[in-house]
């Protein structure tokens, strides 16, 4: 059934490290042959045997829409047409960082890069250049794109293969990083008690969403806010995966919280590599040409992506979008707790908006700690049950599942019917 994808990933192997191109398709926590995907439309994913699954990775919450969305594809089309890259600027790029700016008030100016990873980075280069400090303060579990700086104590990939930092991070710039576990004030106090002065800023996804998701607890961002602002530290949002996802304005807009800098990817591209980062004109204006800190890329705005970008955003301001986004999430949501009632399995289901994680552990999760209290081979077990019956999740405990405009009541249906059937098969196995 399966035979070409095995064919496929023997060949990855000879040529791609690891046969893949991101540690985690690599299917290494939850067992069998990586998924080899031909071609995708609205929810589905079609395999490389022709195999059609619902799809919840949705290219890690970039699609929004669903894939291949008409429009989007129509913008891309006819761009394309017109050049794929310059490598000079186009009012493509005006016209996105503006529609940015109006969307997310905290970005009085933009700069446009091609990866989260690179939105991240960026923005702590500048909040180091901006205060003249060296220290940076994460959470644990918290995942902000593989620069040296953050592959301390990190989620997503790092959490999923059970690496806790990296080889090749210098010990001296590691020792830049501090990490406290996420949701917890009082540790941000005493970090900021023994480093007073010397922390150039905090960066935190506002809903933590790499150790698989995690709300903020009440009071949490806005203590940030308080402590960071006393400290003359910077605080910066990474909303790669939340910006647009939880509303247009990101989850600063939701919880009303406004950082000095954020990073934003994913959704912003229209499932095209692009992302940016913005804050403050005083921080922003530091960067190169106009100030001392460098940061450049060639494919930086670039107008394939700047096209999907506002083919995608256009849809995202139509009235009524997010609603009917969360009300397809929270059909999901009740469905998965009540089979997870109804199987006895020691299951937990974390939510935010349109974002959802299902952790296999008897114990609330709200933080890293908890999230690592996760039975990961069960996990692994419901993945390949879930797969076998058409319903690709994200091959790790520790990530978040994404609905789309794109998923149907039918698809929330057959996700909710598997979703009891894997968990049953689960409960009878142990």
């Amino acid at each position: 059934m399966t035979q070409r994808s095995a064919e496929l990933f023997e060949r990855a192997q000879k040529i791609l490290v690891g046969g893949v191109n991101s540690p985690v398709r690599a299917f290494r926590s939850v067992g069998g042959t990586p998924l080899i995907v031909d071609r995708a439309k609205g929810s589905r994913l079609i395999d490389a045997d022709g195999r059609e699954y619902i799809d919840y990775v949705c290219s890690w919450g970039a699609l929004i829409l669903g894939h291949a969305d008409a429009d989007v594809v129509s913008a891309i089309a006819d761009q394309a047409r017109r050049g794929t890259s310059y490598g000079m600027t186009s009012p493509l790029e005006i016209e996105l960082g503006e529609r940015l700016a109006r969307a997310v008030p905290s970005m009085e100016r933009v700069r446009f890069v091609s990866s989260g990873t690179e939105a991240t980075m960026s923005a702590v280069r500048a909040a180091r250049g901006f205060t003249n400090r060296d220290l940076i303060l994460k959470f644990e579990g918290g995942y902000h794109g593989h620069a040296d700086s953050f592959l301390v104590e990190a989620g997503s990939g790092l959490a999923t293969l059970g690496i806790s930092s990296s080889p090749g991070v210098p010990a001296a710039l590691a020792e830049l990083t501090l990490n406290v576990p996420y949701n917890d004030v009082a540790a941000v106090e005493r970090i900021f008690a023994s480093h007073a002065g010397k922390i150039a800023a905090v960066i935190v996804e506002p809903v933590a969403a790499n150790m698989g998701v995690v709300p903020p607890a009440p009071d949490f961002l806005a203590a940030l806010r308080r402590i960071t602002q006393r400290d003359g530290a910077l605080l910066i949002f990474d909303e790669v995966i939340t910006g647009f996802r939880l509303r247009c304005g990101g989850a600063q807009t939701v919880f009303g919280v406004q950082p000095d800098l954020t990073a934003l990817g994913k959704i912003i591209g229209g499932g095209l590599p692009v992302a940016a980062y913005g804050g403050r004109r005083d921080i922003m204006e530091m960067i190169a040409p106009l100030g001392p800190i460098y940061q450049a890329g060639t494919l930086s705005g670039n107008p394939l992506a700047m096209r999907a970008g506002l083919a995608m955003l256009a849809k995202l301001e139509v009235p009524g979008f997010y609603a009917a986004l969360e009300h397809k999430a929270e059909r999901l949501i009740g469905g998965l707790r009540a089979a997870v009632r109804e199987s006895g399995v020691p299951a937990q289901i974390n939510a935010a908006g349109s974002l959802l994680t299902l952790f296999f552990t008897g114990e609330p999760v709200q933080n890293y700690a908890g999230a690592k209290k996760s039975d990961t081979s069960r996990f692994g077990a419901f993945f390949r049950e879930m797969l076998a019956r058409g319903i690709l999740l994200p091959p790790s405990q520790f990530e978040a599942l994404f609905v789309s405009a794109a998923h149907s009541d039918d698809d929330i249906d057959r996700t909710i019917s598997a979703a009891r059937a894997s968990l049953q098969a689960l409960s009878v196995s142990k």
